[in-house]
């Protein structure tokens, strides 16, 4: 039996481990940022705080990541409905996942520089 790649299939089941993942994450974010803190009080200061702690920033990059894989395997998904030919297909796929790496990496930069507290 030969043991092919798939990469429509690892995108597929990305698409709802990345969902799976979401849920909890987005909730926990929303209920903190809208809920508990209120939206009237986030400023630099407070992120500056937040971020003051590893965890936070840990928990701030897995939101990104997953919530930006999850939207750009999205948007592969509509595109491929406009593409054709397989080496088309392939040239797609390896734009969208190098502007997902880039991007990605480039928010993680962010949020572990971070805002330094005076």
């Amino acid at each position: 039996m030969e043991n092919k790649f798939n990469f429509e299939g690892l995108a597929w089941k990305w698409m709802r481990y990345s969902a799976f993942l979401l849920i909890p994450l987005v909730w926990i974010h929303a209920i903190i940022q809208a809920l508990i803190v209120g939206g009237h009080n986030l400023s630099l200061d407070y992120v500056a705080m937040r971020w003051a702690i590893w965890g936070w920033r840990v928990y701030d990059i897995f939101l990104l990541a997953f919530a930006f894989s999850h939207g750009m395997n999205g948007l592969r998904q509509v595109l491929m409905d406009f593409v054709k030919g397989s080496r088309p297909r392939r040239l797609l796929n390896g734009l969208i996942f190098f502007a997902w790496l880039l991007l990605t990496a480039l928010g993680a930069t962010a949020v572990i520089g971070g805002v330094r507290m005076p």
